[in-house]
């Protein structure tokens, strides 16, 4: 048995191809499933700006809300102060 032929031996590449291939089927299993979980979460969350509507909130002005406490304070503050700058600028 020719140990330097290519592919021969324990070097071989083959092994690493197959647990490279069941890793790679691995991660893509796992973001399918995520992905379908955040597409069932985005129906929630449309479902509960619906019930809101329903009930008199307006939906855009919530999400507004939503983006605004994500951001970080000082990040936020500084967005409102030159929202504020801008308006003034442009107000008649």
């Amino acid at each position: 048995m020719d140990q330097s032929a290519p592919g021969a031996g324990h070097n071989s590449e083959a092994p690493k191809k197959d647990v490279s291939a069941h890793r790679l089927r691995s991660y893509i299993q796992r973001i399918e499933r995520l992905e379908e979980e955040k597409k069932a979460l985005g129906a929630d969350i449309r479902e509960v700006y619906g019930e809101a509507k329903s009930t008199g909130f307006d939906p855009k002005i919530m999400r507004k809300v939503v983006a605004l406490r994500k951001m970080d304070p000082a990040d936020r503050q500084e967005q409102e102060s030159l929202l504020g700058v801008y308006l003034a600028a442009v107000e008649d």
